[in-house]
């Protein structure tokens, strides 16, 4: 084996014998969403898979919606989920299909099985059927009216199918085994009566298909080679062969099975994140908190980040579960290398420095990014009156503490060198106001005597400053596992998401498409559901802070 073929997961292993044995000229995958809901992370990963690999083998990959469910679909979903798989960066060409356009030949696929004595109409009440269905440990126990004739069968499905039949009153159902040792195959479901209209198809039909039904159905009739999905359709694997095995289908796909993606502090089930929307936990699905993939492009998240973090998780078949830290890890990494700074003041105290020269405003040059000259430089205005963190002045500090302190002397990034010298105090003994003196002989950041100063902080100037609305998001779940304790909703984050008006240097303003780092807090992107004239930008990713976790070492 070459260099390249020895570092194959096992999904791509099986697809290149594939090809070198000549069982495929050309592979073709799919990507089968069901439009009741908008993807996330985890989608992310099955799309990465899915049109990644037909793309390295030069094959194609489909995007087929699974819209075999009415009750449940919207063509908002739809339209979301085809704009989520292109920001990914991936493109199905003219390869878009339904499972609905295949509702007719479906239909016909279910009288092939009545025919052939392998399905039959049952008229048990969904209790009783679930009664009987068995247990893991116990058989399941044979439908009364497993035995019918297939003549009625035939009769009753097209009583169905003529929306003669109440919803719940009866279904079809396969005849397989009810003493199968896999559950899925004790005659499972095929169609069930839905009176309800179709997004697609109207109310042509009020009949539709099962998943397990459908699926494996439409891979052959749009030629699927590899039908690749996740670890909890491998026990429906048997069941997508059998119904492969007993229509007279063209193709035979093979299914393939690999680990879903499960992440700390994160829900990845369409169903829970849609009750979190509807409880109103979030502002919609596309709220930054949520780890749907619109969710993570409002919040700042680059489509670059998502496609290299499913890269390195990689294909495996054992399941686990990743810590979210690595994939803020490389998203820290990217956007230290791209995004420009710009210096913002999230909880803002004032400083005045004495010994400026009354109403002299100054232009100081500052970089764009520290380690791109191509990024140029920006004027920034530098004042008597400046705004600092909060955090950034301590009146009694810690002998580690190298920030502004009184008689202490710190450097103003790109600026002066600039000494406390007093402060003043609200009647709650709060301060409110830092008197410095600067030196005028560090314009620029730096002494000519090549005096030490260890602090370096960030600030604007109050006169020049504009006002920012900055929402700092952080996990919407307080535990690693949000089902800990087996409810969710209680693990729900209550300071998942902090809004503090911050002041900004005004070129701010200008950033309003790309990700830019607050220097020192953190990478952020405006908002863009944002429709009123106020700067609104959401928190992508906080920095490291270095003192809050050397603080929290001394406090521990």
């Amino acid at each position: 084996m070459t260099e390249q073929e020895t570092k194959l997961d096992f999904v791509r292993s099986i697809v290149a014998d594939d090809l070198a044995s000549g069982k495929h000229d050309s592979i073709v995958t799919r990507f089968p969403p069901e439009p009741n809901g908008f993807l996330h992370i985890g989608h992310a990963k099955a799309i990465c898979v899915d049109f990644g690999i037909a793309k390295e083998f030069n094959g194609k990959c489909h995007l087929r919606f699974d819209d075999t469910n009415p009750s449940k679909e919207e063509q908002e979903y739809v339209d979301a989920i085809k704009a989520d798989v292109k920001w990914l960066g991936f493109d199905w060409g003219e390869n878009l299909f339904y499972a609905s356009d295949y509702f007719g030949q479906l239909f016909s696929w279910a009288v092939h099985l009545i025919e052939s004595g392998h399905a039959y109409i049952d008229e048990q009440s969904s209790d009783e059927m679930r009664a009987a269905r068995g247990s893991l440990n116990e058989p399941g126990t044979n439908s009364p009216y497993r035995d019918r004739p297939a003549a009625e069968s035939l009769e009753l499905f097209h009583k169905m199918r003529a929306g003669d039949v109440a919803e719940g009153e009866m279904i079809l159902r396969a005849k397989i085994d009810m003493a199968a040792p896999n559950i899925n195959l004790r005659d499972p479901a095929i169609y069930r009566v839905q009176h309800k209209h179709h997004p697609r198809t109207g109310d042509d039909w009020c009949i539709y298909p099962m998943y397990d039904f459908a699926h494996g159905q439409s891979d052959s009739i749009e030629g699927i080679t590899h039908s690749l999905c996740t670890m909890e359709f491998e026990n429906h694997r048997p069941l997508y062969e059998w119904f492969l095995a007993h229509l007279p289908v063209v193709a035979t796909p093979r299914q393939i099975e690999f680990a879903r993606l499960n992440i700390t502090y994160t829900l990845t089930s369409k169903r829970k994140l849609k009750k979190l929307v509807d409880s109103n936990v979030v502002d919609g699905w596309n709220d930054p908190r949520m780890p749907t993939i619109s969710g993570m492009r409002r919040r700042g998240y680059p489509a670059e980040c998502l496609r290299a973090f499913c890269e390195l998780i990689g294909i495996k078949k054992t399941e686990g579960t990743v810590d979210f830290a690595l994939l803020q890890s490389i998203l820290r990494d990217h956007l230290n290398a791209c995004a420009p700074r710009r210096m913002v003041v999230q909880k803002p105290l004032k400083v005045v420095v004495t010994n400026w020269p009354d109403g002299h405003v100054e232009m100081i040059n500052a970089k764009n990014h520290p380690g791109d000259e191509s990024m140029g430089t920006r004027q920034v205005a530098f004042s008597g009156e400046l705004y600092i963190e909060r955090d950034d002045f301590r009146e009694e500090a810690p002998r580690k503490y190298f920030r502004l302190k009184p008689g202490a002397e710190v450097r103003f990034k790109y600026a002066y060198y600039l000494t406390c010298t007093d402060v003043v105090k609200d009647d709650a003994g709060e301060v409110v106001e830092v008197h410095c003196t600067y030196d005028p002989e560090t314009i620029g950041g730096d002494s000519p005597d090549k005096r030490k100063v260890k602090g370096t902080i960030h600030w604007v100037s109050a006169q020049h400053a504009v006002d920012a609305e900055v929402r700092l998001y952080d996990h919407l779940f307080n535990q690693a596992n949000p089902e800990e304790g087996g409810d969710y909703l209680a693990n729900i984050n209550p300071d998942s998401c902090q809004v503090v008006t911050a002041k900004a240097e005004p070129s701010l303003t200008e950033m309003l498409a790309d990700v830019v780092q607050f220097e020192r807090a953190g990478y952020f992107v405006h908002d863009i559901t944002s429709t009123s004239d106020k700067l609104v930008f959401n928190r992508t990713v906080a920095m490291r802070d270095s003192w809050a976790k050397l603080e929290k070492k001394l406090q521990g």
